[in-house]
């Protein structure tokens, strides 16, 4: 066998079972939305916060219906990108919006390791110096990519314990938060201006980031067993469990600590309400918990956006280059995806990188469902007037939520659209290049 040949991806099937698969959607779900989105949110929106958790439930809910109905009738380890292909085919809104994903993606992870460097810190009083948590994260990140280097069922394995644990330890927090709180009759005020229909879109548009990582499953259809079911079976058990999870917590949340208390602890805001309900072995108890579940998503999120770049290389949609390395490209993916992370962990806020994920991602979603609608509906047997709400509500939110930050914070806005202006353009270019050209008239004569 050639080198060329040894280099594709390999992928192991029925190697990720059902249980397995929605351990690794939830990992990536729970890790984000309930550790460090409720303090933005409740920034963002007030008491109002925890209804936006329930609005942002409702629109995955139509947006799930299209990743579904193509997984079910298309699975592949190529996920999003290979559904968009199915949609666009060969084409320039196949690549941009799939590299949009891509970013998001990596963006949630970059997202999870600060969170779980924010968390950490407050074993040690906090991080004044502002350096240990983008160190920490990092640190997560390079584990993560160890343990992602050994296989399939050492991920599942990881994945699933870590799932478990989490997911028992966050419902023992919400329950007591709950039960225990002073009240549930929330009346937050602000000193700042008052919750608008604006805010209360982009709080739900942050919500919705707290949701996505579903989609992490739909990049694992050539190792799940019974695929045509199992993917699709998984995300609606990873978002009806979250839709819970969310709404207990958020609730727990808001019944013991007041909105500036959230809003002055918006990166570790689950911690802190801990401690009135359990004092200070209830905020160790809520960091470890914190530690654990954004360890999971990391692992969760770098094994599935890996695949989906190795995926779009091995469709000639992305350049590639392997920088000398030896292994098949979905090694190299998995590199380039951890460098990527690194670099945004390091340099980047909580609430940017929240923000830039939530534009790039909803900008996909929507092509997604535009895709179903022109293309796809006969073959995947989907009603149209679900794919068309989720495009009505996906445009509502994320103009909500732009409208917001440009007039909070109108440079993450401005990074966002010149990042989407440079995949296209450099995506035009790849795409009518002569080195592409050689290399698909190469594969067709073979």
């Amino acid at each position: 066998m050639s080198r060329d040949q040894n280099r594709t991806s390999h992928y192991d099937e029925d190697s990720l079972t059902l249980s397995g698969t929605v351990m690794l959607g939830t990992g990536v779900m729970i890790g984000a939305g309930i550790f460090a989105l409720t303090g933005q949110m409740a920034e963002m929106t007030g008491a109002l916060f925890p209804l936006a958790f329930l609005a942002a439930a409702v629109i995955v809910s139509f947006s799930a219906y299209s990743y579904i109905k193509i997984s079910n009738a298309y699975p592949s380890a190529g996920g999003i990108g290979m559904y968009l292909h199915k949609a666009y085919g060969d084409r320039l809104p196949t690549a941009f919006n799939a590299l949009l994903m891509y970013f998001s993606m990596v963006i949630a992870q970059s997202f999870l390791a600060r969170t779980f460097g924010s968390y950490t810190m407050q074993l040690f009083g906090g991080d004044e110096s502002g350096l240990m948590v983008p160190i920490l994260g990092v640190a997560l990140i390079l584990t993560a990519f160890v343990i992602n280097l050994q296989g399939n069922r050492l991920i599942q394995g990881f994945a699933g314990f870590i799932g478990m644990l989490k997911i028992g330890g966050i419902l023992i927090i919400g329950l007591a938060g709950v039960l225990l709180a002073d009240s549930l009759a929330i009346d937050f005020t602000r000193e700042s201006e008052p919750g608008t229909l604006g805010n209360f879109l982009g709080a739900t548009a942050l919500g919705i980031l707290a949701f996505k990582g579903f989609t992490t499953i739909t990049n694992s259809g050539s190792e799940v067993i019974d695929p045509h079911q199992n993917i699709g079976r998984s995300i609606v058990i990873s978002i009806a469990a979250c839709v819970v999870i969310y709404t207990l917590v958020g609730f727990a949340v808001a019944g013991n600590l007041s909105l500036s208390e959230i809003i002055e602890t918006r990166d570790y805001s689950l911690a802190a309400a801990a401690r009135p309900v359990f004092g200070e072995y209830g905020v160790w108890f809520t960091v470890a918990i914190a530690m654990t579940a954004t360890a999971g998503g990391i692992l969760a999120s770098i094994f599935a956006v890996s695949r989906m770049l190795a995926m779009l290389t091995e469709m000639h949609l992305v350049p590639h280059s392997h920088f000398g390395m030896s292994g098949s490209i979905q090694k190299h993916t998995l590199v380039y995806t951890v460098v990527l992370g690194i670099f945004l962990t390091a340099f980047f806020d909580l609430s940017r990188i929240a923000a830039l994920g939530i534009v790039f991602y909803l900008v996909m979603d929507i092509a997604i469902h535009w895709g179903v609608l022109r293309y796809l509906l006969d073959d995947i047997k989907a009603k149209s007037w679900v794919p068309v709400t989720a495009i009505i509500l996906d445009l509502f939110v994320l103009s909500g939520f732009v409208w917001v930050k440009l007039n909070s914070d109108p440079y993450v806005i401005a990074v966002a659209v010149f990042v989407m202006i440079l995949i296209a353009c450099g995506e035009h270019l790849y795409l009518g290049s002569e080195a592409r050209k050689r290399i698909m008239h190469r594969e067709h004569n073979h």
